[in-house]
């Protein structure tokens, strides 16, 4: 066990390094030139068609659940424990200036994320009990047919690591927030969380996005206000802080406090890493859950992947960022949950009870998200008959996870998560003609037509 965790100990160095993070980003700068930044400068476009018809229920086309209850169930997957503690950590190892990197990487990520969901749609099956199946396993193994073997690799990795970073590092962070908060037993939540997990996992894609479209709203809305809150409390530091922000990213921050002060090297690693990690973006989860969505083109559908990462990212990450910055506390040699904690304690006595309750709905969803993710995952490989059997390996995870779980696994699927994005980003990248051509199709047409309606 010793000489295996030392080998994945030099993987995961490659595969969340630098090496990787440039070419997650610069899969992201090729794409967003060859679309010609039409996910920054249609952003207004994106946004009307997807947040302005979050709860429209009339749709084209064919899928399982809709394209809300989709996005839903790519965000609850998405939009987890990084966004509250992830952040706070990017934040006090790379200073202020991760935040400007983390940001640059979102812009990027936008539009890979697109091109995912779009190659999902285009490329996405039947399986035999008539639902809706789709992700990199699928588009690589039919828009790549001699590469069929990368398919198999990318669904081997999404499947194990499911069972780390989206069940048990979930239920641990749970089960420790609401221990510190109101000295709940560890084992008492593991339990509750892996029962309420079974009554929505058991009931498949449709149950889940149900769930999720509930969920989602709700907890990024209750997390949002109270971040709102902060930021507004402080609003008079708006300038010292963005200052901030932007003059570290391109120079050394000093020491400050218990900020033991950071490099630019430092600060760009932390932000693309944190952005990258938080809106998996380029590596190929999402896409599996879009997939299912009712839609009749694939760039509409895309346009929700636009959509996820801006929320994720450039709202959540950045609404916990500014409440960081602007109340002060950033300096303090604070880290993780507690440093987003102490921003939230400096405006509100129950700060605390929020991040608390944020970190249980962020974590909770993100144990339902990637449920899924793993059993499409194990389907690609073994069948449908293997889905169950899945799934009643994963739930009594979440319990365990909660206690402690095993560390050794945590560490390999973290592993294993960043091993996800080879394939994709091999498959991303040599489909990405399908991409453009949809793309410059669906543009020539709907996007014309709406601005006729507007004028």
């Amino acid at each position: 066990m010793e000489r295996l965790m030392e080998i994945n100990g030099i993987v995961n160095e490659f595969v969340w390094g630098p090496p990787m993070l440039l070419l997650l980003v610069g899969l992201g700068v090729y794409l967003t030139i060859r679309t010609k930044f039409f996910a920054v400068t249609k952003l207004g476009y994106v946004l009307k068609n997807t947040l302005m018809k979050i709860f429209k229920k009339e749709q084209n086309g064919e899928g399982d659940i809709t394209a809300f209850q989709a996005v839903s169930t790519a965000l609850a997957a998405t939009v987890g424990t990084g966004n509250i503690a992830g952040v706070a950590t990017a934040i006090s190892l790379g200073g202020p200036g991760a935040i400007f990197w983390m940001w640059v990487s979102a812009i990027f990520g936008m539009t890979t994320k697109f091109a995912e969901v779009v190659l999902s749609i285009e490329y996405r099956e039947k399986n035999d009990k008539g639902d809706f199946v789709g992700g990199p396993m699928y588009y690589i193994s039919k828009g790549l047919k001699n590469k069929k073997w990368l398919a198999y690799a990318f669904a081997g990795f999404g499947a194990l690591a499911a069972f780390g970073i989206g069940n048990m590092v979930q239920s641990n962070s749970v089960a420790e927030a609401l221990n510190y908060s109101f000295g709940i037993p560890k084992i008492a939540t593991g339990i509750i969380l892996a029962v309420l997990a079974a009554f929505v996992i058991l009931g498949g894609i449709k149950r889940i996005g149900v769930v999720t479209e509930r969920l989602v709203p709700f907890m990024a809305a209750f997390y949002i206000l109270g971040a709102l809150f902060i930021v507004i409390s402080n609003i008079t530091h708006a300038g010292e802080a963005l200052g901030l922000i932007f003059s570290s990213a391109f120079s050394p921050s000093a020491a400050v406090g218990g900020f033991a002060g950071s490099t630019v090297a430092m600060a760009m690693r932390r932000g693309v890493s944190r952005g990258v990690f938080s809106n998996e973006a380029g590596l190929g989860s999402a896409p599996i859950a879009h997939a299912a969505a009712t839609t009749d083109h694939p760039v509409r559908q895309g346009l929700w992947g636009i959509f996820e990462v801006f929320m994720d990212t450039i709202v959540i990450c950045t609404l916990t960022a500014l409440s960081i910055m602007m109340s002060g506390v950033w300096s303090s040699g604070a880290t993780g949950a507690a440093l987003t904690t102490a921003a939230f304690d400096t405006a509100m006595p129950f700060g605390g009870v929020i991040v608390s309750v944020g970190i249980l709905l962020f974590a909770f969803s993100t144990i339902l998200g990637w449920a899924y993710y793993g059993e499409k995952c194990i389907e690609f490989i073994l069948g449908t008959k293997s889905i169950l059997i899945y799934r009643l390996i994963y739930i009594p995870l979440i319990a365990f996870g909660a206690v402690g779980g095993l560390v050794q696994l945590w560490d390999l699927s973290d592993t294993l998560n960043g091993l996800m994005a080879v394939p994709n980003l091999i498959g991303l990248l040599l489909l990405s003609p399908i991409v453009i051509k949809r793309t410059k199709e669906f543009f020539n047409k709907e996007y014309m037509e709406d601005k006729e309606k507007a004028v």
